[in-house]
């Protein structure tokens, strides 16, 4: 089956709005927070008590005690120092908090301790939602103090909000039924009317471990094979599959001008590594491969033929792809791709690094050979979780 065959539902008439690091995200959420009249839904990886977790907490009490039901879903391992130190004081301030799988074994590699909430989503009274790749804390890095991890999150109005909304719900009644034992249903929402609000098509697309398995990773898929022009993909941990770099490759051979921006920073050494074992490949195959050192690269985005574009918390590697649950929002608009695409670029331009295969040919025996290994434990913790295997693996 061809992979457009699993082109997701789009909805037209949406508005999407760009908004590039926490410095834009950050003041939107908490502005939408603030006039909250019935229900504010969040869901998130990362919440920290620092600056900006307070910041977006102090909204959160402030709409629950003037009668808001403020629903909050954070990662049981990503948020696991908050929810240690702070789960009460949201419990007593009126906020309804849930936790994603609590319990993390680092030492236990069994496919369920892998599934994490990776997904950043907010529906406020079924009107307004944000939907991208942002966590809720202090995007400076502390070594980088002027220049603040670069990632995107979209500000949406319109039909997609009752796609949105939907699966914020349905993940809410999963976490209690399996917190609390008993099935649970939220009947009292308000419905989002879905009227239009923009001019954009737009869908969402989701990664669980049921329905949606591969869906993320079949919408990438899809574009590729129609791409004509030109490729651009950020993407903080680049870890692709076989199906998927043979995609790459396939375009670039037919002429599409293939460009990749990664990580330059190293945040996980591991993860780092086994992505630099790929770049011999990509380069000599003719994709254009930049890493991004002006500070990390959180991003999780793409524009293809300024026509497709992309913007979530789905990284192209297994543990996205294979084992979290993950949420983008694909746009089918030549004006917000090409928006997209510009942001992109310039942060590569300000930023960034462009890699020839002199990369890797003046590395040292044993600095390759420890990229290989990476790349080998990568593959070896995929295998023991029970994915990756057979012609779909890495």
């Amino acid at each position: 089956m061809s992979h457009t065959e699993l082109w997701p539902h789009f909805s037209e008439g949406n508005q999407l709005e760009l908004l590039e690091t926490g410095a834009e995200f950050f003041p939107a959420l908490e502005a939408a927070i603030e006039t909250a009249r019935s229900d504010v839904f969040i869901e998130t990886y990362i919440l920290k008590y620092d600056i900006v977790g307070r910041c977006l907490i102090s909204a959160m009490r402030r709409a629950a005690a003037r009668g808001v039901s403020v629903r909050l879903l954070v990662d049981g391992f990503g948020s696991r120092r908050f929810v240690e130190d702070h789960h009460q004081m949201m419990l007593d301030s009126g906020i309804h908090m849930l936790v994603y799988r609590r319990e993390f074994s680092r030492w236990a590699l069994r496919r369920h301790r892998l599934r994490r909430l990776h997904r950043k989503l907010a529906v406020i009274d079924g009107k307004v939602a944000f939907v991208g790749g942002i966590n809720l804390a202090h995007d400076y890095p502390s070594h980088i103090p002027e220049h603040p991890r670069h990632d995107y999150t979209l500000r949406i109005e319109g039909p997609l909000l009752r796609a949105i909304q939907s699966t914020v719900k349905h993940v809410w009644e999963l976490v209690v039924w399996a917190s609390l034992k008993h099935r649970f249903h939220l009947n009292n929402l308000p419905q989002p009317q879905g009227l239009p609000a923009g001019s954009v098509s737009a869908a969402l697309v989701i990664r669980d471990n049921v329905r949606h398995r591969r869906d993320i990773e079949n919408a990438y898929l899809g574009a590729i094979e129609k791409a004509r022009h030109r490729i651009l993909i950020a993407n903080a941990y680049f870890l692709p599959g076989r199906r998927f770099r043979r995609a790459l490759v396939s375009a670039a051979q037919r002429g599409v001008e293939v460009t990749i921006l990664l990580q330059g920073q190293v945040e996980y050494r591991l993860q780092h590594w086994a992505t630099q074992a790929l770049y011999p490949s990509l380069i000599g195959h003719g994709i254009r491969i930049f890493e991004y050192q002006r500070s990390y690269l959180h991003a999780k985005v793409a524009v293809i033929d300024d026509q497709w574009a992309t913007v979530g918390s789905s990284n192209i590697d297994p543990f996205s792809l294979l084992l979290a649950r993950e949420a983008n929002i694909i746009a089918r608009d030549s004006a917000f791709a090409s928006q997209l695409r510009q942001s992109v670029e310039r942060a590569m331009q300000e930023g960034a690094q462009a890699l020839s295969m002199a990369f890797w040919t003046k590395k040292s025996i044993p600095a390759r050979a420890m990229r290989w290994l990476a790349y080998g434990m990568v593959r070896m913790a995929v295998g023991i979780s029970g994915y990756g295997r057979g012609k779909e693996g890495l």
